[in-house]
Order: structure tokens, then sequence, then C-alpha cells
């Protein structure tokens, strides 16, 4: 097969979404053994290539990378217009894979996309009308998708529910966890102190956590992701080493890659009891009602105590997910397509 895949989000600073298509995309090309044709695709800004070329280091794939100004309103734009086709940047293909931020027009092959989680479909009132618009249309061209890859059962029941995606398009393609996460490497040092990647964004709930800690009577200090500015990839698994405790209070995910990432350094997790976290914890973690500042606060001590037993639970978990599975499933998804 020759999939083109869709790497444009790699354009801006990674987060999770960026992770995931790096991630996917490396454990294809792993998967496929040398089978395959791989084409890296995007419309990118100058800083954007920058920066996706960074990202994409080490990656055997063919580059296909337009260089332009303004390219977030031209593949928004491409994507309304429908025309040139894909092909025109790309030459022929078997599958285009693309993402929530462009839905390029093309003459042929299988056509599939992600859905990551479909928060802004849930609570559109807290999120900016242009990212609503863009995840509702993304939303809305998965119907007429071949496949559509989802990162958790939970996702894939919201994406039939929410999206009415048919159910026998969808696959579940867990994310992996880089091989930098694991328990032995450098640490943050100081004084013992839990981690979160919590933010101040709503769907994160940063400030539940901050007003659950004077609860702790200063038994740790508070390290949240969101007051260290960007960071990059590579520096987390550091930041998780340290901790004694790690803390995932989001209201609302597609899947939470962090909870298993941090498990994987050897670190005790505390995640909220939202059912979409459900997977990304197993049995492995604390959970706890993120709205309540006494059940956060109560959580972190627990995990404390129980601390030598849920590393054990968190490691084993934590070993269930790979890229190269992730990789697996997307090409039997495509191929089941064809």
């Amino acid at each position: 097969m020759r999939v083109v895949y869709d790497v444009s989000p790699l354009t801006h600073p990674r987060t999770g979404v960026g992770n995931y298509i790096r991630g996917a995309l490396a454990g294809m090309i792993r998967a496929g053994g040398g089978e395959h044709e791989f084409v890296a695709f995007a419309p990118a800004s100058i800083r954007g290539r920058e920066r996706l070329d960074t990202a994409l280091d080490g990656i055997d794939a063919e580059r296909r990378i337009v260089s332009l100004p303004f390219a977030h309103a031209v593949r928004r734009t491409w994507g309304r217009i429908g025309r040139p086709s894909v092909e025109r940047f790309v030459g022929s293909l078997d599958v285009l894979h693309f993402s929530d931020w462009m839905v390029p027009p093309q003459r042929n092959g299988v056509r599939a996309t992600m859905i990551h989680d479909l928060g802004p479909l849930r609570f559109p009132e807290k999120l900016h009308p242009r990212t609503v618009r863009m995840h509702t249309r993304t939303a809305r061209e998965a119907r007429d998708c071949d496949v559509v890859f989802v990162n958790s059962h939970y996702t894939a029941d919201d994406a039939v529910e929410r999206a009415r995606v048919p159910r026998e398009k969808i696959r579940v393609a867990y994310p992996g966890v880089d091989p930098e996460f694991r328990p032995e490497g450098p640490r943050r040092e100081g004084r013992p102190y839990a981690f979160t990647t919590a933010t101040a964004d709503w769907r994160k709930n940063v400030e539940t956590v901050r007003a659950a800690w004077p609860l702790l009577g200063g038994e740790l200090e508070l390290v949240a992701a969101g007051d260290l500015g960007y960071v990059p990839h590579d520096r987390l698994p550091e930041l998780y080493r340290g901790a004694e405790v790690f803390l995932y209070p989001s209201r609302f995910e597609g899947f939470g890659i962090p909870i298993v990432e941090a498990m994987a350094c050897g670190v005790p997790c505390v995640v909220s009891s939202h059912p979409s976290l459900d997977e990304a914890s197993g049995d492995a973690a604390v959970r706890v009602d993120p709205e309540s500042r006494e059940a956060i606060a109560e959580g972190v001590r627990e995990a404390l105590r129980r601390r030598d037993e849920l590393v054990a639970r968190g490691l084993e978990h934590a070993r269930r997910f790979s890229w190269i599975e992730c990789g697996r499933v997307h090409l039997q998804g495509y191929a089941d397509a064809l």
C-alpha cells in the first residue's frame, strides 16, 4: 500500500494529538516491515515546517510538505472548495488518512481519519467557536470515510452516538508509550512533589487540584505543567520520575495517555473517575471525583500509602500499550477497507 498520512498537527508544539500522530506513523512503518510506502504530508507555514521536520526526525517516510503562508487558512479553505485533489501534491495513493486539521479532496483510494475525542461536540460552550466548527466538520466527514480510527472504546461509543459514524467502520487503536518513559533515568530534583499535566483549560481541571492542596498540609509541593510553560515531550520523563505521585484530574478525555506515561515511569497515579479514563487507568490508579477537592486530597494520601502496589500494577498495565501494535491496527484497518 501507498499510505499518505496527514501530519499537519506536528507543525505546532507537540501535545497529545501530535504525539499520537508521530507514534502511529512510526508504528505503522515498523509493523509494515518494509512492505508499504508511507508519505508524510502537510501544508505548513515556514515556522511550522521547522517544527514538523524536527518532529519527524528518525521516521523513515517520504515527506511531501508544501510550504506556504497562512497554512491554517489554506487547509480549511481547501476542504471547503474541494479542489484540487490531494493526488496533485502527493501522486497516486492507496490510502489517504487525514487529521482533524483538514479534509482534503481525493480521487481514489481508501479515505480514513482519526477521532481523538468529541469534547468539542459535548461541551461547545467551553471552547472557541472556530474549534467547535472544525471538529464538527471532521466528525461529519468521518461518516463518509471508509475507516475511522479512535483511541479507546469509550471514544468509539461516542463516535457512534454523537457523530453517527457506523460502528462497522470504527477501529480502536490505543496509543503507545515511547521508550523514554521508563523508571530509569534522570529525574527532577528538589523537595518532594506531586506532578500534574493539568492546565487552566476547563477540561484539564487544575483549579480543583489547587483547591485540594491546602488540605494536604504542605506534605508535597505541587508542580503543574501549566506553570512551567510549554514542556517539550523529551522533558516529561524526568518530571514523572521525580514525582511522588501523578495527578490527572481531567473532566473528560478521549484516552488520557499521560496516565500510562506516568505509570511507565514508575509513578503512582491519582486519576479522575470520569469513565473516559477507565481504559488508560485500568486497575492501576486511585480514582477520584474530579469536582471534589476533598476526594483529590484523600486520593493523594491513598496513593502514597499504596505506592509500592500501584507502581507494580502501573508498570504491568503500561506494557499493554505499544506504537507497533497501534501501527498494526491502522494497517489492518486500511487493508480491510481496500
